[in-house]
């Protein structure tokens, strides 16, 4: 009876396994397809004079920049032009079909960020060390490595296709609110962050089996009408450093 159960087991282990790589596969095809469809579409510097708003002094207070650029919804593909305002402190690019943002490497003074909306496939960027809060919500983003920028507090990966926690940066020293909800996590492995407050993730058996070690008991709050986590409830779960989960 005991071997009948293990091989029933084992059979479907293997058929999820077997559906986890037919739709990581079926994922590299449609990406692929994406890529190789794409209409190039550089940014203009008519854009940029469309985008660029909030004139303010410079760091040095000896001259006045624009300081915040915004373009959504334009299809864009290359964003190079950006490379020169390096002034820029507030960068909206949401909406967009972009794969890579190299070219914000040279923005040392970015404070916030967003990128919701484009064809990310990685969070990887140079390390900004001003930058506060980034929003990379509804891309296409498998992993949390290369995100290290030190004064980085509030960080959405929502609705991308993260598996893991590994890689995510024990140097996010500063990091308060992790938004996770509508990936793919199958394990909470890897998260030592010693500031975080906030941990948005979706309402499985995931929320509840946080391997973290932690300071404090679970406090699951109320959101929009979710039940609060009572401390009834909290006798089986591991501590956690996090002052709330929230469970979508």
């Amino acid at each position: 009876m005991e071997e009948e159960e293990l091989s029933e087991e084992e059979h479907l282990r293997q058929e999820e396994e077997e559906e986890e790589e037919e739709e990581a596969l079926s994922e590299q095809e449609e990406e692929e397809q994406v890529r190789e469809a794409l209409v190039p579409c550089p940014l203009t510097e008519e854009m940029l004079k469309e985008g660029l708003s909030l004139l303010c002094k410079t760091s040095n207070g000896l001259a006045h920049a624009y300081v915040k650029f915004e373009a959504k919804y334009k299809d864009l593909t290359d964003i190079s032009l950006l490379e020169c305002f390096i002034h820029l402190r507030y960068v909206d690019l949401s909406e967009n079909k972009l794969q890579d943002l190299s070219p914000l490497s040279s923005l040392t003074h970015l404070l916030w960020l967003k990128v919701d909306g484009n064809l990310l496939t990685s969070a990887r960027m140079q390390e900004l060390p001003y930058l506060q809060i980034i929003s990379f919500a509804h891309n296409h983003i498998k992993d949390m490595e290369g995100i290290t920028h030190p004064c980085l507090a509030n960080l959405s990966l929502k609705g991308n296709k993260i598996r893991t926690a590994l890689g995510l940066s024990q140097a996010l020293f500063s990091l308060h609110n992790l938004e996770l909800r509508g990936n793919k996590l199958e394990s909470t492995a890897g998260f030592n962050l010693p500031k975080l407050k906030n941990l948005y993730l979706v309402r499985d058996q995931l929320a509840w089996e946080m391997g973290v070690r932690c300071r404090k008991a679970w406090q699951i709050q109320a959101v929009g009408g979710r039940e609060t986590l009572s401390p009834s409830k909290q006798h089986n779960l591991h501590a956690s450093p996090f002052s709330s989960v929230f469970a979508a």
